[in-house]
This record gives structure tokens, sequence and C-alpha cells, in this order.
């Protein structure tokens, strides 16, 4: 049976949210996956509102547009109210509880807050609660393992970055191994 996921990664511009997206879909390649990448930005960028759409599946991707998603990733609040009731039945949320307050209003769909945040701060890694994101991400997805993520990660960050890439793999690392509660 084919298995198509369908991700949104939504938040303010400048949140990583596109660069999450690109992290995602690298993965799905090197997995062997087909895949798509499709963001959507406010003229404002930074500061505005960005989300992304991702697909991976075991079959070919007739379009990238994601109007119903397996999955959220809600990087700020007005993400979470905007694109809560598109979630497919049994699909999953993930909340950065940090910056969002309020509570998933479904019943039928998964629901995990991890306060990105505030654990990219509190170990040393202010800016990439994205990366923790994506770290859930595949916690939850189970399409690809850890060692896959790092490896596309290890691919995507620019050459002059590369100081920054072991911080990245370790907010990875902290999302992959997070538990609620």
């Amino acid at each position: 049976m084919s298995v198509t996921h369908e991700l949104m990664i939504a938040g303010f511009g400048g949140q990583g949210v596109l660069f999450a997206g690109k992290i995602l879909v690298y993965a799905g390649l090197l997995a062997g996956k087909e895949v798509s990448w499709l963001p959507s930005y406010g003229p404002e960028m930074r500061g505005g509102t960005a989300n992304i759409n991702v697909m991976i599946s075991d079959t070919m991707i007739g379009s990238p547009i994601v109007t119903n998603p397996t999955m959220l990733v809600a990087m700020n609040q007005p993400s979470l109210e905007k694109f809560e009731k598109d979630v497919k039945k049994d699909g999953i949320i993930l909340i950065d509880s940090t910056l969002i307050p309020a509570q998933v209003k479904r019943a039928d769909v998964k629901t995990c807050y991890i306060p990105a945040t505030k654990l990219a701060e509190d170990k040393g890694l202010k800016g990439l609660a994205n990366m923790i994101m994506v770290g859930k991400v595949t916690k939850e997805l189970g399409v690809f393992d850890l060692e896959v993520v790092k490896a596309a990660t290890s691919k995507s960050v620019p050459e002059r970055k590369q100081d920054l890439l072991a911080s990245n793999l370790r907010a990875i690392e902290i999302g992959f191994n997070y538990m609620e509660g």
C-alpha cells in the first residue's frame, strides 16, 4: 500500500519554516521517496507569515499543493488558528507550545505540544526551534530514520554556515528524543 504524507509547516518569516521543509524533502529524497516542496510567504518574509507544503510519497506526486495536511507543524498562534481545521481526521498537529498558549480544539487528531523555542534557548541553540521540530516530525512520521535527516541537514547547511551544522544536528536530536509530560 502506498503512503503519501502531506505536511504543512507554518510560522512567522524568520523562524526557519522553509529551511525545515527543505531538510525534510531532502531526507525524503535520500530515503528514495517522491517529494515536493512548495513555499508560500508574504512579501515581508521576515516577520510575515510563511508556510511550506511538503509531500513525501511512495508513488508519484500529482500536485504539490497541500490543502488537507496529514501533519501540521504550527510555529505560531496565527498558523494554528488558520490551519488547524484543515488537518485530516487522524492527522497529527505539532505545536511550539512556547509560542502558542492555545490548545487544539479537535479530538480527531493527535496533538504534540513541544516547547521548541524554550528548549532551543535552554540548550544554547537560540533560533533553532525549527530544527527541534524537524526532529519531532522525523519521530512522528517514521518515514526515514534520524541518520537520514542528519545527512540531509549536512547537505543543506550552506558552506558559509558550516559552523552551525553541529548545533542544527543537536537540535534535531533534542526534538527526536523529546517526550511530552
